[in-house]
């Protein structure tokens, strides 16, 4: 047993147990400094020294200030050395002095976010440049900026980066050279309406990143995004400092970046060198639960192609033949240029596409029919029928019959205002409002109060409530009354009418005050107070009262004013108000005056004529008391202030109810081509009319193969009308047959109306209509049959025909989505046919090899541009008469349906195919479609080759050197020929928006003006 100090141990058993304790110590101790070192929780701000001299944090290569410096941990790049490096392209010293720039040009919006949604973002970029500092600004609208490349710092330390720009922008910044590590450091908004000035560095506190260790030694790959907006002034900059406090930001500088890689030698389509990083694809295409517009909806139509068809040989026999020759068919009828459109009609669907676009409507509203200014000032309302409040019908009556059909017949005379007194029917007196303020009742006149026997004089007419239904100015007038004096000059309101026979004439009123008198005005009318006495100071904003002062407004709109509170005088007279006596009759003031008179009574012009009588007798009394009456008006008007106060807001009713009527706005629509509105969508067939026919049809095929097929469910039906000979149905059902298998029928029928006659067949005599087919039903009802030569093909070849010339990202981008198409459905009975005019941004023939789809065709022209003259060469490359032609655009996202659909709409000498697509608006996708359906286009168009050839083909000789009305100049020669042509928007069917700068050679021309002498 080899010797061992145990006795030793034993002995210093104190001091080891120590010595572990510090060592554990120690241990734990650099365990937890590293964990707080990698935690960023040690981290100081730097302060000054005692002597005011700013401490450096930023130490050079050669070590200076070392010591003053307070260590800090890197943000993000403590571990870069154990994060993978994607792969960089080899970096030159040449690259210094500048970085790589991408501009996507003509898209809307103000945020990163809607730059990422742009369709080729970002690999497609519209131009490929270069900048020399990181400050852009390009003076133009809606685009967006991805800038990259690198960052070579001076010295060694930490450092703060910002960012401002107009609109949005966000700038990424990677612990080393690798794209795959670049993090988001500093940004400016998120949602489009965030900007700063140009320099404004500091506005937003997502502008300023935290401080991040760089080394001199290395290079930092940094990316910048910038999205700007058609308003403001558009600029973006990044700018760095040291972090020490104190410091301003500079803008980095040439001397400070370099290119990720030189792409001035590549083509448009080389994209294998545009780097990846997390910023291209962060939020980039946003998922949304719920979709805004009504067509992203799933619909079984999508995906009925995929369903097995039956056979068309087991449906040959299920219904009669018969002639099909619709009389809207314009054979060899003379049509004028561009006038095909008139002659195009749409087919009803059901059930519900929903390809009506909903979500826009909020701004256009042409499928209700309205007048857009009618809708903004009245809206809907008519189609509303408000219900009446309970106990208040009396009150609007009595106020309708007030206010809007008064009645000379309702004011009451001398003898007719006693018998009302006599019988406690008087209207109760209140101190009147003259304009809106309440006016002081006068001093009782003495005569009257020392003679109480005497019979009192009413100056006053009672205005009378009786339900009469004569209007305003019929009336008939009662035999004339001598009219009693005045007693007094005392400013009264009379309500009179004009009696028939002689009158005396007026007293002629003191001139140089009126004027020369003027006949009195015939009907009913007023006599206030003189109109200089008048306060005319309306109250303040009474709700729509300027605009029917003497019209006929609605009851609602105008209310009485609240009586105000009486004045003194008024209250000296408040015991004179409580019964109808000779002396509160002798004091018109005290009579309540409604507002149409009130507002009659200032709405227009005191006459001549009117008030004579009363002119010599008040004229002291105005002179005397006009200061008083103003004095009054005005205290009158603060004590009225709570009553006037009501004026200014509207009462809103609440436990308002209506009625309303169910309201098809469908039914008001017709199968004619409607060019003005762009957001309706398929016309809707009614669903009872859908059932029938389908009944009738699922009769007949159980009849014909004993109960075999099952109807499930009915996916479609469209329908051409013909009000004279039928209506033409393209039935698609889904059926079960009897041993379980679900398939799908796609038919054309015909019903034909009890009227149409046998004779009614082609002219061309080739397929006479058969006599079986000419027997009508017993009892009279449209009867089914099966249309000669009315059917489609399933396994007919489609071939999309392109020009293009300078489009590279939209060639790949077509090309990508036919391949998508392919692999998506599965059919190989289709090709791609590019015209070429010498494309010099992209090799199209190789992006053609390398794109997976069944077949292509490459041709090659000289020259500009020419749609006319490339769809014509394409058309005429494919060999196959009795394939489809489809006249294609390139900027266009197809439906995975888009080939079953342009087949069934496809009959050969029959029916041509122009399907209505969506053109999506300036920064809007697919997967958020805002735009309309081009109505008027018919650049996209199908039709089979032999029909193409047999119409004479495109017109290629006089829409050489223009470009438009190629389409509708082709349509009239379409439907001359006697075809058909199939309207229908299409579900998912999109143009892309896109710039037209650049487009078909115009650079070139512009380039080739600056060359010529």
């Amino acid at each position: 047993m080899p010797w061992f100090p145990v006795k030793k141990i034993r002995k210093q058993i104190k001091l080891l147990l120590l010595l572990v304790l510090l060592t554990c110590a120690a241990w734990l101790t650099y365990v937890h400094l590293g964990l707080v070192r990698q935690g960023r929780a040690l981290r100081q701000r730097l302060g000054s020294g005692r002597d005011g001299e700013k401490l450096s944090g930023v130490t050079d290569g050669r070590g200076v200030h070392t010591a003053l410096a307070t260590q800090r941990a890197e943000d993000s790049s403590e571990s870069h050395e154990e994060e993978p490096v994607a792969e960089v392209p080899a970096w030159r010293e040449e690259y210094k002095g500048q970085a790589n720039l991408h501009v996507f040009e003509d898209w809307c919006g103000g945020a990163v976010g809607q730059l990422r949604r742009n369709l080729h973002f970002p690999l497609f970029p519209h131009t490929r440049t270069t900048v020399k500092k990181l400050a852009v600004s390009p003076k133009w609208k809606n685009y967006g900026l991805r800038l990259f490349g690198f960052i070579h710092p001076a010295r060694d330390g930490d450092v703060q980066f910002s960012v401002a720009s107009d609109d949005n922008s966000e700038f990424w910044l990677s612990p080393n050279e690798s794209p795959a590590g670049a993090q988001l450091v500093a940004f400016v908004g998120k949602t489009g309406s965030e900007w700063t000035a140009p320099g404004e560095f500091t506005k937003f506190s997502s502008q300023v990143s935290k401080p991040r260790r760089l080394m001199a030694s290395r290079r930092y790959y940094f990316e910048l995004l910038h999205k700007q907006d058609d308003r403001g002034s558009d600029h973006v900059e990044v700018g760095w400092r040291a972090f020490l406090p104190g410091l301003k930001f500079e803008v980095i500088g040439s001397a400070h970046i370099s290119l990720y890689t030189d792409e001035s030698a590549l083509k448009m389509d080389h994209v294998a060198h545009v780097p990846q990083s997390p910023a291209s694809h962060v939020g980039g295409r946003p998922r949304q639960e719920e979709p805004r517009a009504d067509m992203l909806r799933p619909d079984p139509r999508d995906a009925f192609f995929l369903t097995p068809r039956v056979e068309p040989s087991d449906l040959e026999s299920v219904l009669e033949p018969c002639a099909y020759a619709p009389t809207y068919v314009v054979k060899d009828f003379p049509i004028a240029r561009y006038q095909g459109l008139q002659f195009v009609y749409l087919s009803f669907v059901y059930p519900n596409d929903h390809t009506r676009l909903t979500h826009m409507e909020t701004d256009n509203k042409c499928f209700y029919r309205e007048s857009p200014l009618y809708l903004e000032r009245f809206g809907f309302y008519k189609y509303m029928k408000m219900d009446r409040e309970e106990g208040g019908e009396d009150r609007q009556e009595a106020q309708r019959r007030a206010f809007l059909f008064l009645n000379p017949d309702d004011f009451l005379d001398d003898e007719d205002d006693g018998e009302l007194l006599d019988a406690g029917l008087g209207p109760t007196e209140a101190p009147r409002r003259q304009g809106g303020r309440q006016l002081p009742a006068p001093a009782a006149p003495a005569e009257a109060a020392a003679t109480p026997a005497a019979p009192p004089r009413r100056r006053s007419r009672a205005l009378s409530w009786a339900a009469r239904q004569l209007p305003l100015f019929l009336g008939r007038a009662p035999p004339p009354r001598p009219a009693a004096r005045p007693s007094s000059g005392l400013s009264r309101v009379y309500v009179t009418r004009v009696r028939p026979g002689p009158r005396a004439a007026p007293q002629a009123p003191p001139l140089g005050a009126r004027g020369p008198p003027r006949p009195p005005l015939p009907g009913v009318f007023l006599r206030p107070r003189p109109l200089p006495r008048v306060p005319l100071r309306a109250p303040p904003r009474p709700p729509r009262a300027r605009g029917h002062r003497t019209s006929s407004p609605p009851a609602a709109e105008l209310r009485a004013p609240a009586p105000a509170p009486a004045t003194a005088e008024g209250r000296a007279r408040a015991p004179a108000l409580a019964a109808p006596t000779a002396d509160s009759n002798s004091s018109s003031e005290a009579q309540p005056v409604t507002s149409f008179l009130s507002l009659s009574q200032v709405s227009r012009p005191q006459l001549p004529g009117e008030g004579e009588e009363d002119e010599e007798e008040e004229g002291d009394d105005d002179e005397e008391g006009a200061p008083g009456d103003e004095n009054a008006s005005e205290d009158s008007e603060e004590a009225a202030g709570l009553g006037r106060g009501r004026w200014r807001e509207d009462a809103i009713d609440w436990q308002r109810t209506f009625s309303v009527g169910h309201v098809d706005f469908e039914l008001l629509r017709s199968d004619w081509n409607d060019l003005r509105c762009n957001v309706s969508g398929n016309l809707q067939l009614p669903e009872a009319e859908a059932v029938d026919v389908v009944a009738q049809y699922m009769e007949r095929l159980n009849m014909r193969h004993s109960g075999r097929y099952a109807l499930l469910r009915i996916v479609n039906v469209e329908k051409r009308r013909d009000s004279a000979r039928g209506s033409r149905f393209l039935l698609e059902l889904e059926l079960q047959e009897r041993g379980g298998r679900r398939l799908r029928l796609s038919e054309y029928v015909f019903l034909r109306l009890p009227g149409a006659r046998a004779g009614d067949t082609e002219e061309d005599g080739e397929s006479p209509e058969p006599a079986a087919a000419s027997s009508a039903r017993p009892d009279g009802r449209p009867e089914l049959c099966r249309p000669l030569r009315l059917a489609w093909r399933q396994d007919v070849t489609v071939h999309f025909v392109v020009p293009v010339k300078n489009q590279a990202r939209w060639v790949v981008q077509f090309l990508a989505d036919m391949a998508a198409l392919h692999a998506r459905t599965g059919d190989s009975r289709f090709s791609v046919v590019l015209v070429d005019f010498e494309s010099e941004d992209m090799d199209v023939e190789q992006a053609l090899r390398a794109a997976r789809l069944p077949r292509y065709q490459y041709l090659r022209r000289a020259g500009n541009f020419e749609r006319s003259a490339g769809l014509q060469a394409g058309v005429d490359a494919v060999e196959d008469a009795s394939s489809i032609v489809f006249l294609c655009d390139l900027h266009i996202h197809f439906p995975p349906s888009i080939l079953d659909g342009i087949r069934k709409h496809c009959v050969e000498g029959k029916l041509a195919f122009a399907p209505v697509v969506m053109r999506l608006s300036c920064g809007s996708s697919p997967g958020d479609p805002h735009g309309y359906w081009e109505v008027n286009g018919f650049g996209l168009f199908g039709i089979y080759k032999s029909d193409f050839d047999r119409i004479g083909g495109m017109n290629t000789e006089e829409f050489r050197d223009q470009w438009g009305g190629e389409d509708w100049e082709l349509l009239d020669r379409v439907l001359q020929a006697g075809l058909e042509v199939e309207r229908l928007r299409v579900r998912n069917f999109y143009h892309h928006f896109h710039s037209r700068r650049g487009m078909w050679g115009a650079r070139s021309r512009k380039a080739a003006r600056k060359e010529a002498p």
